[in-house]
């Protein structure tokens, strides 16, 4: 019987695979279509042509090069960008997944950023895919009347145009605030960060509403909509990059409100911003509560950012989340597309979503899933999930060494999009780290429909920190 079963879970590997192989080289096959489409479609709409990362990498040394403009000078050991004196890009935060993503068919990789000889002593000139460049020549809106490099328009043609994704204020991310009854001045606060295409009602419509009284007199409560995400700014010209995501929640939060000492709760892409929040106010932060951390140890002689990018998305049909997180991950036009028939027309969604379920269910994930640009999606996924991969190790060695707050790690163990042994390899990273795995749950239901336990766990962990 052992042997029979062997045999069939042998036979079901090689069959995923096959099909795997011949739809994904299918889908190499529409990407390319498409994206002769949408060049199309972006210069009818927005009289324009825009650069997509599957573009050759020696263009962008052509024009890199002619225009002169882009100079990269080490600065604190990091190399930044600098165009015309007022845009500034940090190399370092782009991850090289964006453009360097072979394809089944014909397993070719590109390269994005090409040193070039040095023009002066402080400074040496690089160029960066024609991606990028254009993004920033939009930018900071060079070249007089070019059309060529117009500042981006946001929302573009295939956005969303409501008022929800597209608020007034763009200086600033939506933050959700809930404190004392009273108005009392409180002692400390909590920061929740939701994970990807999910937004601030993740935490406010599962966990919130069940912290205690008791819990709220002493504490004032945040939930942020990332970047990009939710009723936060979309801007079409950012590169939604650690950084970025991380200076929004910075002017957003902890310096609008003056938050002086806090926890951090954060599911899944927002484990990663909880880190670089605790790195940068060690001596702030509270406690660290991740949820579904995806933290990928990687292999001696790999490079991370691909390695990540192979093991979150494994090009494969099935399980059936595996399939969305490789079209995702692998294919800019493809999951354009499913983009704007999705997050374009939300509001379509939603209203047959409830009529369909004749207004008994709430619609709050599918609020989160939904309200996003694809610019903000495909960058987010690969500059921060992607790109993550050598900064995570620092980070979390810098919470092991440096700061003596709590670790607590929640996840599901039937997590299928992120394995259980993410979070033990955190622990590894973080022995004082408390590991704590819950049966029958996975990426999401280990915080929607358990929100009733999970807000007296917090509590617990917050009241140990006094």
């Amino acid at each position: 019987m052992a042997a029979a079963r062997s045999a069939l879970a042998c036979a079901g590997r090689a069959a995923n695979e096959a099909v795997s192989f011949v739809v994904f080289m299918v889908l190499d096959v529409v990407e390319v279509l498409l994206c002769v489409v949408y060049k199309v479609a972006d210069y009818m709409l927005e009289g324009a042509w825009r650069p997509c990362y599957c573009s050759s990498s020696s263009a962008a040394s052509t024009a890199a090069a002619a225009s002169g403009k882009i100079v990269v000078s080490e600065r604190g050991g990091s190399k930044v960008v600098s165009m015309l004196s007022s845009t500034k890009l940090h190399l370092e935060d782009i991850s090289d997944t964006l453009y360097t993503r072979p394809s089944v068919l014909s397993g070719a990789s590109r390269r994005g950023v090409v040193r070039a000889p040095p023009t002066h002593a402080s400074a040496t000139t690089l160029t960066v895919h024609s991606a990028i460049v254009q993004m920033l020549r939009g930018k900071v809106g060079v070249d007089g009347e070019d059309k060529q490099h117009r500042p981006y328009r946001s929302p573009r043609w295939s956005d969303c145009h409501c008022a929800n994704c597209n608020p007034v204020d763009t200086s600033r991310l939506f933050v959700h605030v809930e404190g004392p009854p009273d108005g009392a001045a409180t002692e400390e606060d909590v920061l929740f960060i939701h994970g990807f295409i999910s937004s601030s009602g993740f935490w406010t419509e599962t966990v919130l509403p069940n912290v205690s009284p008791e819990a709220r007199v002493r504490r004032r409560l945040f939930a942020v909509d990332l970047l990009g995400f939710g009723r936060s700014p979309k801007p079409a010209d950012s590169l939604y990059t650690l950084r970025e995501h991380v200076e929004k929640i910075e002017r957003s939060v902890i310096e609008r409100y003056g938050v002086k000492s806090f926890h951090i709760v954060a599911h899944s892409l927002g484990t990663v911003l909880a880190l670089a929040l605790a790195v940068k106010y060690p001596a702030a932060v509270r406690s660290l509560t991740l949820v579904a951390p995806p933290y990928f140890p990687v292999p001696r002689g790999e490079v991370g950012t691909q390695y990540v990018l192979r093991t979150v998305a494994p090009r494969r049909v099935w399980p059936a989340i595996a399939f969305g997180a490789s079209v995702a991950c692998w294919y800019e036009h493809l999951s354009r597309t499913v983009s704007i028939v999705l997050s374009k027309h939300h509001r379509l969604w939603e209203i047959a979503f409830r009529v369909f379920t004749l207004y008994r269910v709430r619609t709050y994930l599918m609020d989160g899933f939904f309200c996003h640009t694809h610019i903000a999606s495909w960058h987010t996924l690969h500059n921060i999930i992607c790109g993550s991969a050598g900064k995570i190790d620092k980070c979390l060695e810098i919470v092991r060494d440096q700061l003596t707050c709590d670790v607590t790690i929640y996840h599901g163990r039937d997590d299928e999009l992120l394995p259980v042994q993410c979070s033990y390899a955190v622990k590894s990273k973080i022995p004082r780290a408390q590991v704590k795995v819950i049966d029958g749950k996975d990426h999401v239901t280990i915080v929607v429909g358990r929100q009733k336990d999970l807000a007296m766990e917090l509590e617990e962990i917050w009241n140990r920190q006094r």
